[in-house]
């Protein structure tokens, strides 16, 4: 087998007893890291810390994904401008902390002769919205509901509170 020794050198090939004399005198473990190589790579290593740093790693790597969600408004056929205002605002508030918006207009009964009536809504709230997103999808209908999507234009980061400033 392949040996690599304590302090990453390249030992060179050595016999399975040989190599577990070595990682025994340094007190460490033999680890094979490569099984299909030929001839098979094993390593002299910390077995524990090894993967301690791996799980670490890891952790670090969730923290930095950062997680997008979808929020959704609900709207009816028969909202007034003033209460869809109140909507808008808060489908604003959203795309600026970077989370998507689904617009949802639900129609119940005979509304759904009147689908029209929901694009033009949506429309609308695309127009109100145009200066902070995009539509990311157009609007499509699902039963009895027609949907938009809308994506924050510029992606913000969110900043932490500000560290206190010496005079």
């Amino acid at each position: 087998m392949r040996l690599i020794g304590p302090a990453n050198e390249n030992i060179g090939v050595v016999s399975t007893e040989e190599a577990r004399r070595i990682a025994r005198d340094a007190d460490l473990d033999l680890v094979e890291v490569a099984p299909n190589a030929e001839p098979p790579v094993c390593r002299v290593m910390d077995f524990r810390k090894f993967l301690y740093e791996r799980a670490r790693k890891e952790r670090e790597a969730r923290k930095a994904q950062t997680k997008i969600e979808i929020k959704e408004i609900r709207l009816r056929p028969k909202t007034t401008a003033h209460h869809r205002s109140f909507k808008v605002r808060d489908a604003r508030k959203w795309l600026d902390d970077g989370n998507k918006v689904r617009v949802r207009i639900r129609f119940k009964g005979r509304e759904i002769d009147y689908v029209d009536l929901g694009l033009v809504d949506l429309k609308e709230v695309a127009e109100e919205l145009a200066d902070v997103a995009t539509v990311e999808q157009p609007p499509t209908m699902e039963g009895r509901s027609v949907m938009l999507l809308l994506a924050p234009s510029k992606p913000k980061k969110k900043v932490g509170p500000a560290s206190p400033v010496e005079p």
